[in-house]
């Protein structure tokens, strides 16, 4: 959560600081504040509320300073307050720190600095750290230390347990600026003679071309012209710088009105860029170099983990159905977040996969080191080139989906749904899937961007669905099979951004508890893409319509729905692997509509932020 700036050059920092902030909202907007240095004088402002207020706060206040930091808030440890906005600063004035991330045992510190006789003035983790920093800098007072500010930086560090990515300045240290990480992204911008610091390229708003990743463990010491690493340990490391893509990362809104929207139709462009130099020359199979195994290797599997949170979750819901079907391996799917605290038997034939959009998911990220801590050839599908869990991975696949600004996820999770079903495809070819039946996967999904397109071109009705169901608290989703994920993923949308309470079940589970909810004041929406199990879907829908509970069909059946569904959005029909991508797009759609009928913004949904790095 949380999101960093910081810049250290020539160049008035102050705008450079609002702007990547405003880039950077999608990871909190609750409050936001910037630290500004000019020589050993620093200035400190902090709002609640949007980056905007802030903006406000310093064109009403100018600071005229080429060092700061900034930072735009989710709040973990105390109130939403101009107080317990970032940056803190310490009781003795000295330093100040922007923080992403949890220090699990603050009060210990905090106990032990009241007694160094510290003060605080907020309810935060993180005001326990700049003191310490403090603290630690002190102890030095009349040594001749080189590297003072960054020392004291690193001590403070090693009594930290939890999580952290900080940036750190000090009027005692004017030329620099002191980061460090762990658990928590943070880059480091490379530009000319200036550095920035950011939890995410976009936070350098496109005034960097090469960029630094910081590792967990590890600490800088920024200069404008000069980056020096070291771990926590005090080894010195290498810098490595690597250039940034920024066609990879463009999140321009363009004429939208949401960056929730404009991903919603951009899905057709992710869909093939996400199978673009991934199929086979003779159209049978994938191609998938990425995974970083053989064929043999890949024969020798025997069962398949997938971990993952939230929206990716139910992406791994609907790669079990997948590849159990076309690949014959069983397959089981575990939330990230429970992973590594139980005891979950693998065999040594297992091949775990985790799926994480940013790439810096901490569950999903710990649930890796867990599995490769265990001997497991641990393999990612990530959007996010030079990302924590996309480099410390054995192997694994990039989504090429373009930056997902929305916080609520709708082009990564059917791209990472359609590389699921290339994963599928290439192992269920390496064992009994035929060469007719790769082909016919094959077509299937080169024909996605374009049904996608079609798809997208029921917008129109849908928004006239969603004025008519916005005025309901309560939803029902209902799906089978491969469609049942995505009635998990249609509830989590509505809800995500419109408050709406909705819940995701297999139709057939109806009858074991949930159809007591239906009513005139619960709509339902099923799923109804499968001929095989069709009858069972009608059936459902008709004792929900017994009850009075407004329905909407899904489907590519909509005769079998007339009159026993109140809305039918009609699907094309298409062959069966590539059925939950098209179903998630309309009520991808349906969610969106009802949301702004609701006066909800989409784009910050309240106490969401886009990136989940804390624990």
């Amino acid at each position: 959560m949380c999101g960093i700036t910081g810049y250290i050059g020539s160049r008035e920092a102050a705008p450079i600081l609002i702007e990547g902030l405003r880039k950077l909202e999608y990871r909190g907007y609750d409050s936001s504040g910037i630290a500004l240095l000019r020589g050993n004088t620093m200035s400190v402002h902090k709002k609640k509320g949007r980056v905007s207020v802030l903006a406000d706060e310093i064109q009403n206040h100018p600071f005229h300073a080429t060092t700061g930091i900034s930072h735009t808030r989710w709040a973990t440890h105390g109130g939403v307050t101009d107080a317990n906005a970032h940056p803190h600063v310490s009781s003795d004035g000295d330093f100040a720190m922007v923080h992403n991330g949890i220090i699990e045992n603050y009060e210990y510190i905090r106990n032990f600095l009241l007694g160094q006789g510290y003060t605080f003035s907020s309810q935060t983790d993180s005001e326990a750290l700049v003191n310490l920093i403090s603290y630690h800098y002190n102890k030095r007072t009349g040594e001749n230390t080189p590297n003072r500010f960054l020392e004291a930086v690193r001590k403070a560090l090693l009594h930290v347990e939890g999580t952290y990515g900080i940036a750190v300045i000090s009027r005692l240290a004017p030329g620099e600026i002191i980061a460090a990480r762990k658990g928590s992204p943070l880059l480091i911008g490379v530009g000319k003679n200036e550095m920035l610091i950011s939890s995410d390229v976009l936070g350098f708003a496109g005034r960097a071309n090469n960029v630094i990743y910081l590792d967990d463990g590890q600490v800088a010491s920024i200069t404008p012209d000069n980056c020096d690493i070291i771990t926590i340990g005090n080894k010195q490391i290498e810098c490595e710088i690597k250039e940034i893509d920024w066609a990879l990362e463009n999140a321009d809104l363009g004429n939208y009105s949401h960056y929730m929207e404009k991903e919603i139709y951009e899905q057709p462009k992710a869909l093939e860029d996400a199978i673009r130099g991934r199929i086979s020359d003779d159209n049978s199979t994938a191609v998938l170099s990425g995974l970083n195994m053989s064929p043999n290797e890949l024969r020798q599997i025997d069962r398949i983990l997938f971990c993952a949170c939230g929206t990716a979750w139910h992406a791994c819901l609907v790669a079990e159905y997948l590849i159990e079907k076309y690949a014959r391996i069983p397959v089981e799917v575990e939330y990230a977040s429970e992973f590594r605290y139980r005891s979950a038997p693998l065999d040594k034939n297992t091949l775990v996969f985790v799926i994480s959009q940013s790439g810096e998911t901490i569950d999903t990220l710990e649930a890796l080191r867990e599995s490769k801590r265990k001997g497991f050839r641990t393999l990612a599908i990530t959007n996010s080139v030079g990302s924590t869990i996309s480099r410390e991975s054995d192997g694994g696949l990039y989504q090429y989906a373009g930056k997902e600004v929305g916080v609520a996820s709708t082009k990564a999770f059917t791209s990472q749904v359609i590389i699921c079903l290339l994963i599928a495809l290439y192992m269920g070819r390496m064992r009994d899937l035929s060469f007719p039946d790769g082909k016919e996967i094959v077509a299937a999904i080169k024909s996605v961007p374009q049904i996608a397109s079609k798809v997208l071109e029921l917008a129109p009705m849908i928004k006239e669905t969603a004025k008519k169901y916005s005025k309901y608290d309560d939803f029902l989703f209902l799906g089978r099979l491969s469609e049942f994920p995505v009635a998990l993923e249609g509830a989590l949308k509505l809800k995500e951004i419109s408050y709406i309470h909705a819940e995701g079940y297999p139709a057939a589970e109806m009858k074991h508890g949930p159809i007591a909810l239906v009513c005139p004041e619960c709509p339902t929406v099923i799923f109804a893409n499968s001929e095989d199990i069709l009858p069972k879907l009608v059936s459902n829908a008709q004792e929900i319509k017994a009850r009075k509970g407004p329905l909407i069909a899904v489907t590519d059946s909509p005769k079998a729905f007339e009159g026993i569904a109140d809305d039918i959005i009609e699907l094309p029909k298409v062959h069966d692997s590539i059925k939950p991508i098209i179903a998630t797009i309309p009520v991808q759609l349906l969610a969106y509509y009802v949301a702004i009928e609701r006066g909800c913004d989409v784009d910050k949904p309240r106490n969401l932020a886009k990136a989940v790095t804390v624990e």
